[in-house]
């Protein structure tokens, strides 16, 4: 260890259901292209959590969320590589409003629901080890990339 302080991005996770249905959005940009993952985004700086996982969740999907309806299921410490850390915050949302839309066509090929009992196998590690533990319940804290 360094001794350096960590300055891991921060990112919000919303787990969005409908009966046992989950909305996953799939990636268009570089980064795990064509892989489905949760509607997530960074924090921006001197954002509370629950607000920010409500604004990239409309930002991404037009689905309106009262920051006091998210509640915080798991949590992700990732390290994507060598430089770079992640804390990844997962949400599900109580009570939504609205249709999904997708509104990042750029960063986004599509949204989709799925039952939670038949999800797609190609989900982004890093999300995928936050929606699991968000479904199974087993610890609040999950440790993905860490040797």
């Amino acid at each position: 260890m360094n001794g350096q302080p960590a300055q891991p991005i921060i990112d919000t996770h919303v787990l969005l259901r409908d009966g046992d249905k989950i909305l996953l959005s799939q990636r268009g940009g570089p980064y795990g292209y064509r892989r489905w993952h949760l509607p997530s985004g960074k924090l921006d700086q001197g954002e509370p959590l629950t607000v920010g996982a409500a604004r990239e969740l409309f930002e991404e999907t037009d689905i309106k969320v009262d920051p006091d309806h998210l509640e915080l299921r798991h949590v992700v410490h990732h390290r994507q590589d060598h430089s770079c850390e992640r804390i990844g915050f997962f949400f599900v949302a109580s009570q939504w409003e609205g249709t999904p839309v997708n509104k990042e066509p750029e960063k986004c090929l599509a949204l989709q629901w799925f039952p939670d009992h038949d999800l797609p196998e190609d989900i982004i590690e890093y999300p995928s080890a936050g929606l699991y533990g968000c479904l199974n319940q087993s610890s609040a804290l999950t440790l993905h990339g860490w040797q």
